[in-house]
C-alpha cells in the first residue's frame, strides 16, 4: 500500500459532458488537494459533484484533461440510496463481508453508528438514516485508500452525523476521505480542506479552500472557519 504522506488528488483542466449533449458539466476545472484526511466537494446542484466523484473510482474514462490521484491504489464510491438486500439481516451480511482480522474494527464501527440493536433487523425495516449508517459500515470495512461519501449520511440526525464523522477521522487518520454534503456548517468544520463548484458564470469556477484549523489549544479557529464558510456560501 502506498505511503500515505504522499496522498494527493489534483486536476488539470478536466472537461466532462454527457453524450449528444453541447454544455459540459464541468469545463476547465484544475485544483489541488493533498491527503490524507477528512476533505469536502460542495456545490450547488447541476456543477458536476456527483459526476466528477464518479470520474474518481474510474468508471467513466471520457473526459478531457488529466485526473491524478498521487498515492491513491484504490477508491471506493458510497451514496445515500445504495440499498442492501432487503431479506438480509444486516449483521448477517456483516458477519459475511468482514475480512479476517477486522471484526475489531466491525464491532468498533457497529458501536459508533449506534446500530447494535439493529443487526438482528433485515435492511428493509431499517429507517433511511439507519439504511445509510449500516451502508457506509460495509465500505469502511473494505481495503481502500480513498473513500467518497456522496451524501452518505442523509436521513441521519446531526449529533449522530457528528459522532460518526469524528470517529471515523479517529480511526481512519492514514485514509482520504472525499465528503460531499450540501451543509455547508458541516463541511466547514469538520473537513481539512473543501474543493467548491461554483455554478457557471462566477468568477472563479472552483477553488479549494482550508476548512477546520485549530489554534494552538486544540481549539477551532473560529475567525478561519467563519472565513471558509463564507468562501464557500459565496462561491456556491
Amino acid at each position: 500500500m502506498a505511503s500515505s504522506a504522499s496522498m494527493q488528488l489534483s486536476c488539470r483542466q478536466a472537461t466532462f459532458r454527457y453524450p449528444r449533449t453541447a454544455t459540459p458539466v464541468f469545463e476547465d476545472l484544475s485544483f489541488e488537494m493533498p491527503g490524507p484526511g477528512f476533505n469536502a466537494l460542495f456545490g450547488p446542484s447541476g456543477v458536476g459533484k456527483t459526476t466528477l466523484a464518479r470520474l474518481l473510482t474510474g468508471t467513466s474514462r471520457d473526459f478531457a484533461g488529466e485526473i491524478r490521484m498521487d498515492g491513491i491504489d484504490r477508491v471506493l464510491y458510497t451514496y445515500n440510496t445504495e440499498r442492501l438486500p432487503g431479506w438480509s439481516a444486516v449483521g448477517t451480511h456483516l458477519e459475511r463481508i468482514v475480512a479476517p482480522g477486522q471484526h475489531d474494527l466491525r464491532d468498533r464501527l457497529v458501536a459508533l453508528f449506534d446500530m447494535q440493536p439493529h443487526l438482528a433487523s433485515r435492511f428493509a425495516q431499517l429507517s433511511l438514516g439507519q439504511k445509510n449508517r449500516i451502508n457506509l459500515i460495509r465500505y469502511l470495512l473494505q481495503d481502500f485508500q480513498m473513500l467518497i461519501m456522496d451524501e452518505s449520511l442523509a436521513n441521519v440526525d446531526e449529533p449522530t452525523r457528528e459522532q460518526i464523522i469524528l470517529g471515523i477521522k479517529d480511526l481512519f487518520p492514514d485514509r482520504f476521505f472525499l465528503y460531499i454534503s450540501h451543509n455547508v456548517v458541516e463541511v466547514a468544520k469538520f473537513c481539512r480542506h473543501i474543493l467548491v463548484l461554483a455554478a457557471k458564470g462566477r468568477a472563479r469556477p472552483a477553488s479549494v479552500v482550508s476548512g477546520r484549523d485549530h489554534n494552538r489549544d486544540g481549539t477551532p479557529d473560529r475567525e478561519r472557519l467563519e472565513r471558509a464558510m463564507l468562501e464557500i456560501v459565496n462561491a456556491a
